[in-house]
């Protein structure tokens, strides 16, 4: 096994400048044999748990080391002989013998004849100038052998490989210590002890983790009288003279693979599913499609490609998933977007796709840009394509795609793009560019952004919406504004429409509560304006109805889910007097969501009195789905290589399976409709550590299950002006699941497996919103409680 000339390499390395009158390396005195007892122990749990239940495995082993020959010219260039007697491999902690994978089984049957033959075999080294050389053994060993007997590793070990996540709450914090304790007598090693420990936890739940523990020990037995020293010139020869079998082996450790064994070929698998009813052979393809994209590699995009048809419409629902996934990706790629950008300029059937495959492209172009791939060929394409269709639109072009498209790229040469048309005079337009202007940074947003915020709030060139004025504003707070642009906004509440002045006291609330405010806003507050007059104008009157949840954390800000309900122009339905600048504002419903900073394609309730009509003739009940699918979000994996020689390996998968839903009912007798946005959500976690020695493996699986539903309602009553609004947000009971399995294996087939979980059960609850919205509901409900008991 390596680990053994491992650490004697190590006593050589470092021992090289403790030894007299040698500058340039270690010497080993003639005709003596050293004794050596080495052991190591591997272990691997919880995080936090102790090593006294752990999985793992003890090796052991005697190891004598002697001086074959030493050039007369230069006493610094040695032959040294190495040879490992007396194997042992056992368990790391005590256990019954029932549960003992090695119970009954000698080390030669646990290691196998061949490896423990090899491993027992001499090995020779050459060091000159305190430098290895090449080892020599006898030949014939195959790669798996050459490996377990390559000295150089701990010179030369494999660069770990690893997967890192967009989001860091996302993905996993590792941490790594190693320590060496050596001990010296008469100026020679008698002890070597060395102790290395990884750490992984998951960033959104430091409970969730694993640890890999490795400790080695190396003791001086005895040093006793031995063979004497071989005569000779040159290295070479001295090694023929030795044994003619031996060759020398690269300090380059040989890449073994392995074969699946029982693996079923495609056609075989087809074939044993033929007989499946095709509702099921629809479902498992659906999540094909989700787990193929996921894969992120050419070859499963290449594949998902071969299969999806963007001209044919009807299966648009799995090319949406597609794209969804792709939206979604931990690890997106160049040929990604440039695959997306080809797909967008040929033919698509369903004009719905179109517009998810831009937005999509936008998010994917963020995230490359963020990992300075902002000069990547198919990123300058992409950015190309989207603002070359906002600085000249073509008649029949969907500009609010666009919009969206650079709501998730966030790029900053398209600020002028996006001032041009948040003064636009379509109110959707306005309202895409100003809010895809407030996900921006505010270090980005520049003195012109906000003169042109300014203009919008408070209307120096035309009348705008309420909602493009409320995210204006919102743009100007958050944006280190001056004393004049607060003092503005705080004189400007009062004259503002109803609904507006209760917005914007909120906003000013919530930045004093919740954020830092501007030293402005205190200013102003505490000394030029009276904040009970203000308080005054907080009427009760309809709110914009949104809700957001939002994990901040040591890591970078990340939108969890937002979604908002958009309504306009229902002023027309009960022959009500609309605000300034909404009176041609047609009919409206819909909703817009936001998960896990990727904006998605908004949906449309209704678009207009003749639609609300024909859909409430029609209506079957069923909500609207504004995304299904599955979403990895955690992918996380590593390898790296022990002092002790073995591999190691962590792997921490997550994934969401969500589906987000909307439905609106409207009634004309009663005036009053009703909004519920079902957020159905169900995240598993799977982490896995594993060492891997090429006759045992040991590690330790832990999940992490949850699954909730979150009801976000909302009862309008307009049968009066302002509207009565009413927002409700429930969970239902949750339950959560958590387990963790240790192993151990070996090639026969005999493991031992030891499992532990754990099930809770979360309540359920009702989320307190505003106070001013408790008391509307209660406004809501007596007077619906009223009308149902009443005569008509």
């Amino acid at each position: 096994m390596i680990v053994l000339t491992v650490l004697f390499l190590c006593i050589i390395s470092t021992y090289s400048a403790s030894v007299k009158g040698h500058t340039t390396g270690p010497s080993l005195s003639n005709d003596r044999l050293y004794k050596f007892a080495y052991t190591t122990e591997v272990y691997v749990d919880r995080a936090k748990a102790s090593l006294q239940k752990s999985a793992g495995y003890r090796f052991s082993a005697d190891v004598d080391v002697n001086l074959l020959w030493r050039n007369p010219e230069n006493d610094d260039d040695q032959l040294i002989k190495v040879m490992i007697r007396n194997v042992q491999v056992e368990n790391v902690n005590e256990r019954p013998s029932d549960k003992s994978i090695f119970k009954g089984k000698s080390t030669e049957k646990i290691i196998r004849k061949e490896y423990l033959e090899a491993l027992q075999k001499p090995m020779v080294l050459e060091l000159a100038r305190g430098k290895v050389r090449p080892l020599c053994n006898e030949g014939g060993s195959t790669k798996s052998m050459r490996n377990l007997l390559l000295v150089c590793c701990l010179f030369t070990s494999l660069p770990s490989g690893v997967f890192f996540n967009y989001f860091q709450i996302l993905d996993v914090s590792t941490k790594a210590t190693s320590a060496t304790i050596y001990v010296l007598e008469d100026s020679f090693i008698k002890s070597i002890k060395a102790e290395e420990n990884y750490v992984f936890l998951l960033n959104s739940r430091r409970k969730t983790g694993a640890k890999i523990v490795s400790k080695q020990r190396l003791e001086l037995q005895s040093a006793e009288a031995g063979p004497g020293l071989i005569a000779g010139k040159h290295v070479a020869g001295v090694i023929k003279t030795l044994d003619s079998s031996y060759v020398s082996m690269p300090l380059v450790a040989e890449t073994v693979k392995s074969e699946c064994k029982n693996c079923p070929s495609v056609s075989k698998y087809r074939l044993q599913h033929l007989h499946l009813e095709c509702s099921l052979v629809y479902l498992t393809l659906v999540l094909i499609v989700d787990a193929i994209t996921s894969a992120q590699t050419p070859a499963s995009l290449e594949a998902i490609l071969e299969f999806l048809d963007f001209k044919d419409a009807s299966t648009s629902v799995l090319q949406e998933r597609f794209l969804y996934a792709c939206g979604f990706a931990s690890h997106p790629s160049e040929m990604l977007l440039r695959t997306l950008t080809s797909k967008f300029k040929g033919d698509i059937a369903n004009e719905e796709i179109r517009e998810t495959l831009v937005i999509v492209m936008g998010e994917l172009i963020r995230k490359l840009c963020d990992r300075e791939g902002c000069k990547l060929p198919a990123v300058v394409e992409a950015k190309k394509l989207i603002l070359g269709r906002l600085e000249k639109p073509k008649k029949d072009d969907n500009v609010r795609m666009y919009l969206l498209a650079l709501k998730n790229a966030l790029l900053p040469e398209a600020i002028p793009l996006l001032l041009k048309y948040a003064e636009s005079e379509e109110g959707h337009i306005s309202n895409a560019a100003v809010t895809t202007l407030q996900r921006y940074d505010p270090s980005v947003l520049t003195n012109e952004v906000k003169k042109t915020m300014n203009r919008i709030y408070h209307q120096n060139r035309k009348v705008h919406e309420k909602t493009v004025r409320t995210t204006a504003a919102a743009i100007i707070l958050n944006s280190n504004p001056s004393y004049m642009e607060v003092k503005n906004i705080l004189l400007s509440i009062g004259e503002l429409p109803l609904e507006m002045n209760k917005y914007m006291l909120s906003i000013i609330q919530d930045i004093l509560q919740l954020e830092k405010p501007s030293r402005y806003i205190k200013f102003c507050l505490n000394k030029r304006i009276d904040f009970l007059h203000l308080c005054g104008h907080m009427k009760k009157t309809q709110v914009l109805i949104s809700y957001s949840c939002k994990i901040e954390r040591q890591y970078k800000r990340l939108l969890d889910l937002c979604v908002v309900i958009e309504a306009q122009g229902l002023e027309s339905i009960i022959a009500a007097t609309p605000d300034e600048g909404e009176e041609n504002l047609d009919s409206f419903a819909g909703m817009s969501a936001i998960l896990f900073d990727v904006q998605l394609r908004p949906v449309t309730f209704f678009q207009g009195y003749g639609d609300l009509m024909s859909k409430m003739l029609s209506a079957t009940g069923d909500p609207i789905s504004v995304v299904k699918g599955l979403i990895l979000l955690t992918d996380y994996s590593q390898e790296f290589q022990l002092q002790s020689g073995p591999r190691a390996s962590a792997d921490f998968q997550g994934g969401l399976a969500i589906d987000i839903s909307g439905g609106m009912e409207f009634s004309l007798w009663y005036r009053e409709s009703k909004t519920n946005v079902k957020n159905r959500i169900a995240m598993f976690v799977a982490g896995n550590a594993e060492v891997d020695s090429f006759f045992l493996k040991t590690g330790m699986e832990t999940t992490l299950e949850i699954e909730t539903t979150l009801d976000f309602i909302s009862t309008v009553q307009f049968s009066q002006y302002p509207f009565l609004v009413c927002m409700q947000m429930d969970r239902v009971g949750s339950p959560f699941r958590h387990s963790v399995t240790k192993y151990e294996s070996l090639p026969s087939g005999r493991r031992y497996t030891a499992r532990r979980g754990k099930v809770e059960m979360l309540e359920g609850c009702e989320y307190p919103l505003h106070q001013e919205n408790s008391n509307m509901c209660r406004k809501v409900f007596s007077s619906a409680s009223d009308s149902s008991g009443s005569w008509f």
